[in-house]
């Protein structure tokens, strides 16, 4: 056995034991990656979500408001850091928020490695400028940047999904430009996000083959009906499946190789019996701010511990009620039917046990090309 398998189980076993540890007692280690919705404004009315309607009495947070969050030794150990909106791309000064990362990778964000970006792939012309920009400058820091577009078909269904004209050509000429700069710059990871709903589930198939065909990595996971995040319940009638479409997708999540195997399983397993097992580490490595500086240790549930604009990120994170809430993660409703892959993937590398029961099962070889595929081994050490 290789001296890095020997490091990375011991390493899992040691997490385990401290994680559960952890969570008996509430208590959180520093994040290892955080989700920042640095805008609510959106150019899309997808059928699925209700970001786009909100109206907050207070502005989105300016660039160098979230540059002066993460200029903290808070952060000394975050590895992954997803942003997300609304449209990033249709906030202004993202650039500058992103140039700013880079700058902090110096001193605060010295073990960052990562910098994911969602975008539902509609403006692209900017999409590809700033995109080119932030490339040269994150390869010297010694950064990846990782552009997820938002895909529900190969075609016209898209266009239905988005509530958008000429979706579909417009995410996918976004796309063709990010493979065209991908092949110059080699810290571009390019990947596709569906959100599957009753309306395309015939389509997952021609997702998976024009991911395939490209070479992208593909997130394709249920719809989540939430209070939090996607702000959407009253549409709880028109994006639940019936039990036949349950069977189709647990067939789908068995019948095809996914890079995100783990997740494909869980969401098979969960299409079957309507329970959700998987770990979570929110608020124990991981939390999530919306574009008004609210801090979540779960952006799928509808409870604050506090504003970033009024307190210090820290003294939340740490709170009476930080800790109250971390004790629930995983007991409530919303967690037993939670099908959010990025939750997951932050909490494998972090709770150690069950992530070294599947190496087990799966081999060390086979175990560490998901590994690498899922992007975890920059949680390793």
């Amino acid at each position: 056995m290789k001296t890095h398998t020997v490091k990375l189980i011991l390493g899992l076993v040691k997490k385990g034991i401290f994680s559960r540890y952890m969570k008996f007692l509430g208590k959180a280690s520093l994040p290892q990656a955080i989700s920042l919705e640095i805008t609510q404004n959106c150019i899309a009315r997808c059928m699925m979500c209700n970001i786009w309607k909100t109206n907050p009495r207070t502005a989105d947070l300016s660039a160098p408001k979230w540059l002066e969050l993460l200029s903290s030794t808070f952060f000394a150990d975050l590895r992954e850091l997803d942003i997300t909106g609304g449209e990033p791309y249709f906030k202004e000064d993202l650039t500058d928020i992103l140039l700013g990362i880079c700058r902090l990778k110096k001193t605060y964000l010295k073990r960052l490695q990562s910098v994911a970006v969602t975008t539902n792939g509609l403006l692209t012309e900017d999409v590809l400028t700033i995109t080119e920009t932030i490339l040269p400058p994150f390869k010297r820091a010694g950064l990846d940047l990782v552009v997820v577009c938002a895909m529900d078909a190969v075609g016209k269904v898209h266009d239905r999904i988005r509530n958008y004209k000429n979706a579909w050509e417009k995410v996918n000429s976004t796309l063709e430009g990010l493979i065209h700069l991908r092949k110059k710059y080699t810290n571009l990871i390019v990947g596709l996000k569906t959100t599957v709903l009753p309306l395309n589930i015939k389509e997952l198939n021609s997702i998976v083959q024009y991911a395939d065909d490209r070479e992208l990595f593909t997130i394709i996971s249920p719809c989540i009906i939430t209070k939090g995040r996607y702000l959407n319940p009253e549409k709880k009638k028109q994006l639940e499946f019936n039990p036949d479409q349950k069977k189709e997708l647990a067939r789908f999540y068995q019948g095809h190789h996914f890079n995100w195997s783990l997740h494909a399983n869980a969401l098979s397993e969960f299409f079957k019996t309507g329970r959700m097992k998987k770990p979570c580490t929110c608020g124990f490595n991981y939390f999530f701010i919306r574009s008004t500086g609210e801090m979540h240790l779960c952006p799928l549930i509808d409870n604050s511990v506090g504003n970033i604009t009024t307190s210090d990120a820290a003294d939340l994170y740490f709170s009476k009620p930080a800790i109250h809430g971390r004790k629930e993660i995983g007991r409530m409703e919303q967690c037993l039917t939670c099908t959010e892959p990025g939750l997951e993937r932050y909490a494998l590398p972090h709770e150690g046990f069950h992530y070294l029961r599947h190496m087990l099962i799966r081999g060390f070889k086979n175990f560490s090309a998901l590994h690498r595929n899922m992007g975890l081994d920059k949680f390793d050490g």
